[in-house]
C-alpha cells in the first residue's frame, strides 16, 4: 500500500473558502477549547469575518491547501488550515498590532501546514505598518507554543481561568512578537 504525497500550497483565502474554512472552526468550537466560542456557525454568520480579511492590508487571510504529487489540473484542493492577523483591539491607537491566529483541519496537525501557513503570513505582513503581532493560545496547547515560539513570539503573560467552556475554566498564556 503506497501513500501518495502532498504538498502543501499557501494562498489568499476567498469567497469560495467559506464553508471548508466554517467546517475547520465549527470543530474547534463543538470539540476543544482552543475558541472560546461555544456554538457553531453557518458560513452565512462567517461571511463578516471573511469579508473582514482582504488580500492586501494588515488584516490577512491565508490558506493551505493541498495537491497530489503531480500537481494535476482540475483536482479539487482540500483546505488543511487557515492562518489570520486581524485588529488586536477596536481603538485607533492599537491600528499598528495585529493579532494571529491558525486553525487546522483535524487531520492536518504534524505535516508542518501551521508552518507554511504563518510563513507566508509573516512574508505577506512584512510590508504593512505594523509594529507588533499577538497570540493568545488556551492552555494547554503544546503545539501551538512551540510553532509560535519557533516563530519568534515570547510569552508575555498568562490569563488565569479567563474563558469557561465544557463546565471548566481555561487558561489563555498571550504571546507577542515583533513585527
Amino acid at each position: 500500500m503506497s501513500t501518495e504525497r502532498t504538498e502543501v500550497q499557501v494562498r489568499p483565502g476567498g469567497e469560495a473558502d467559506l464553508d471548508a474554512l466554517t467546517a475547520i472552526y465549527n470543530h474547534y468550537v463543538r470539540e476543544t477549547p482552543i475558541t472560546f466560542d461555544t456554538a457553531v456557525f453557518t458560513p452565512e454568520e462567517r461571511r463578516p469575518w471573511l469579508l473582514s480579511h482582504p488580500e492586501d492590508g494588515p488584516h490577512r487571510l491565508m490558506v493551505a491547501t493541498d495537491t497530489d504529487s503531480q500537481g494535476t489540473p482540475g483536482n479539487a484542493q482540500r483546505i488543511l488550515g487557515y492562518a489570520t492577523s486581524s485588529a488586536f483591539r477596536p481603538k485607533p491607537a492599537y491600528a499598528t498590532s495585529v493579532e494571529v491566529t491558525i486553525y487546522l483541519a483535524p487531520d492536518a496537525g504534524g505535516r508542518g501546514v501551521g508552518t507554511s501557513l504563518y510563513k507566508a503570513l509573516f512574508e505577506a505582513l512584512a510590508e504593512e505598518d505594523l509594529h507588533r503581532a499577538y497570540a493568545g493560545i488556551a492552555q494547554p496547547n503544546e503545539a501551538s507554543v512551540r510553532l509560535h515560539e519557533r516563530f519568534g513570539f515570547r510569552h508575555v503573560g498568562t490569563y488565569r481561568e479567563v474563558g469557561r467552556k465544557f463546565g471548566r475554566y481555561w487558561d489563555v498564556a498571550w504571546y507577542e512578537k515583533d513585527l
